[in-house]
């Protein structure tokens, strides 16, 4: 793919993260300085079609190289890197890799699911486990022997429960039920109330049902249903552990399935909802994790994915571990 590297091209990778909803880029050296980066909405082929994600990717990927004084002038690199959510099966990813190894970007290129990335950013070596959990949620493991076990993240068809979506349905469900009387009374009622400016629930509900809020405002419940379950609300609580379930119950399935159990894994957690949530939280879904494997280190992650991504990127060329180290350092959230 592509003609032949450009002055310049051959000392940069490029870099993707591509969620459900906001993609990264970077443009990163092999001496791992960030030259440059951008961000936009998401951009995963499930929910664009590949056509219009290898387009959005382009914009971005165009717009990081301004930002790092680059020309556009293809191949734009050595490598790129692109972790995309929605490449849940070998299909998937063989059909984008095509449409991006002709866009001619870099001589070389490695597609895979996003999971991967966020594992690649959090741990020391890119091995253990990692669950993400933004608009969706999906878990990924790789042992040291390299095996990866991985599920789909197709909604309810592939079984999943506990995005961030999902999780603002909830709030909003329980809210209902609360009003109207089919269900227990609980603080939900009156914060999703409040979070719309509503005068009532089934208000809020007749706005989503006209298309006067869009859909997706249901995702900007979870935070709340949080925020209710922290002050002790039991109908809130109820639903937060069933989902520090969820979160436990992907880390110990895949820990089981790589044999990991009794080794010392990573468990790196990540994704907007994870990264949001408080402290107490956090230390239950250790607690269950440890059960199952109790040396294992659980952490949330630290850096953007996107630099998971471009540590594989840096990986492949074969920087040095003092490059990675420092891309690692420089991105670190403070």
């Amino acid at each position: 793919m592509g003609g032949g590297m450009t002055a310049g091209s051959q000392d940069v990778v490029v870099a993707i993260d591509g969620g459900n909803s906001k993609t990264d880029v970077l443009i990163v050296s092999r001496d791992g300085r960030v030259l440059g980066q951008s961000r936009g909405p998401g951009a995963s082929p499930q929910n664009i079609g590949v056509d219009g994600s290898v387009q959005a990717l382009e914009k971005l990927v165009l717009e990081a190289l301004r930002g790092a004084g680059l020309p556009a002038e293809r191949p734009f690199a050595t490598h790129t890197s692109a972790y995309l959510a929605g490449l849940d099966f070998p299909r998937e990813e063989e059909i984008l890799h095509a449409a991006l190894a002709a866009r001619g970007w870099s001589d070389t290129l490695i597609v895979g699911n996003d999971t991967l990335a966020l594992l690649r950013a959090g741990s020391s070596d890119g091995t253990g486990v990692a669950v993400v959990c933004g608009a969706g949620i999906n878990g990924a493991g790789v042992s040291a022997d390299g095996r990866e076990h991985r599920f789909p993240a197709l909604g309810k068809i592939s079984g999943d429960w506990g995005g961030g979506y999902r999780l603002g349905e909830e709030a909003l469900w329980w809210a209902v039920r609360a009003e109207d009387g089919r269900g227990p009374g609980t603080a939900l009622q009156a914060a999703v109330t409040a979070h719309f400016q509503a005068s009532s629930v089934l208000d809020v509900v007749q706005r989503l049902h006209f298309q006067d809020l869009h859909s997706d405002s249901i995702h900007g419940l979870c935070p709340l249903l949080f925020a209710v379950a922290a002050d002790g609300d039991e109908v809130a609580q109820d639903v937060v552990d069933r989902f520090v379930e969820e979160v436990a119950l992907l880390v110990s399935v895949i820990l089981r399935r790589l044999e990991l159990t009794e080794e010392a894994p990573e468990v790196i957690l990540g994704g907007g909802v994870l990264t949001g949530v408080g402290a107490q939280v956090i230390a239950e879904i250790e607690r269950r994790c440890l059960k199952v494997a109790p040396q294992a280190s659980i952490q949330v992650v630290d850096v953007a994915p996107v630099v998971g991504a471009a540590l594989f990127a840096l990986d492949t060329i074969g920087a040095s571990t003092a490059a990675k180290a420092s891309l690692k350092a420089a991105t670190k959230r403070v």
